[in-house]
């Protein structure tokens, strides 16, 4: 998405697109997304030295700039979120599920609330995770413009693939 509407996205509309894509499934509902949503030019900024040309004025213009992250010890919150398999964290140390799964269903959630989204993998990530999680503890996956197009300055949808063309039922 290259052209947004001068119409804000306001944090309860982020709140309720978070409680949408929280329900959908993850491997064993471990849950490892984290988004740092960034409404300010000054925290859009900060992106900037990371992102590609093409990425910049619609980063900057973008209403909110989602920051798709996932925690790399995502394993240590599974006594709560699947407390019925004892075993869990030990089963998934080390390892990265559902992660970019989460990312897409933050895009079907913002887009099941009337929003449009602009996901992005052009910036230079690790420059990206130095400035936004030095601790080290997250890493960035993709990052997502999200708001309101304005529908004449953008490309309409590009071809897909049919049904025949991409399934087949036995």
């Amino acid at each position: 998405m290259a052209a947004w509407l001068d119409r804000p996205v306001p944090d309860a509309q982020l709140r309720e697109l978070y409680e949408i894509m929280k329900y959908e499934p993850t491997s064993m509902n471990t849950s490892p997304a984290r988004i740092l949503f960034l409404h300010a030019l000054q925290a859009k900024e900060r992106l900037i030295p990371a992102l590609s040309p093409g990425n910049v004025d619609k980063t900057r213009t973008a209403p909110v700039c989602a920051i798709v992250a996932y925690d790399l010890a995502f394993y240590r919150h599974l006594p709560k979120l699947c407390p019925h398999k004892q075993d869990a964290a030990a089963i998934f140390e080390g390892k990265l599920r559902s992660g970019t799964l989460q990312g897409a269903y933050l895009i079907m959630a913002a887009r099941a609330l009337g929003l449009d989204c602009g996901p992005m993998s052009g910036f230079d990530a690790q420059k990206l995770n130095q400035d936004i999680f030095p601790k080290g503890d997250f890493k960035v996956n993709f990052v997502c413009n999200i708001g309101y197009a304005d529908q004449s300055k953008v490309m309409g949808r590009l071809p897909r693939l049919t049904f025949e063309d991409a399934c087949e039922v036995l």
